[in-house]
C-alpha cells in the first residue's frame, strides 16, 4: 500500500528569497527527522 503525497506550498508575495528559503529549511528539517522519505 503506498503512502498518499503530501504537498506542502511557500508562497512568497514579493520577496523572491523567502520561498526558496523556507522549502530549503523545511526540507532540511524533514531530512533530519524522517530519513527514508522523499522531498523535492
Amino acid at each position: 500500500m503506498t503512502r498518499p503525497v503530501l504537498k506542502i506550498p511557500f508562497v512568497c508575495m514579493g520577496n523572491i528569497c523567502r520561498s526558496p528559503s523556507a522549502e530549503w529549511v523545511f526540507k532540511k528539517k524533514l531530512d533530519e527527522q524522517n530519513k527514508g522519505l522523499n522531498t523535492f
